[in-house]
């Protein structure tokens, strides 16, 4: 069931899954992330962590993306308002080019 609030996350190319957390809560999830509650408080301790990193003064969240980028896929993060918009997404690894 597509909601308002997942129906743009479905449509990234190469998606695996997707997570919305808020307060360490799932309120959202498919894929290889469905119910995926120990992710979500891995990734809601590694924005807090990022956001104790602010290089200027203000109430806003330093960054608005945090990318954890592994071999085979990523896991992308936007943090919107309270909420935490993640993506797991497939990585299109290119061979080097032998010059």
């Amino acid at each position: 069931m597509t909601t308002a609030l997942t129906q743009g996350l479905e449509r990234i190319p190469d998606q695996l899954g997707y997570l919305i957390i808020s307060d360490g809560a799932v309120l959202a999830s498919s894929g290889d992330l469905e119910n995926d509650e120990q992710t979500a408080a891995i990734l809601s301790e590694l924005v807090a962590t990022a956001c104790g990193l602010r290089l200027q003064r203000g109430h806003d969240p330093p960054f608005k993306r945090l990318s954890v980028v592994f071999g085979e896929h990523s896991l992308l993060v936007t943090v919107s308002g309270q909420k935490l918009f993640v993506v797991k997404r497939q990585n299109h690894v290119q061979e080097p080019v032998a010059v």
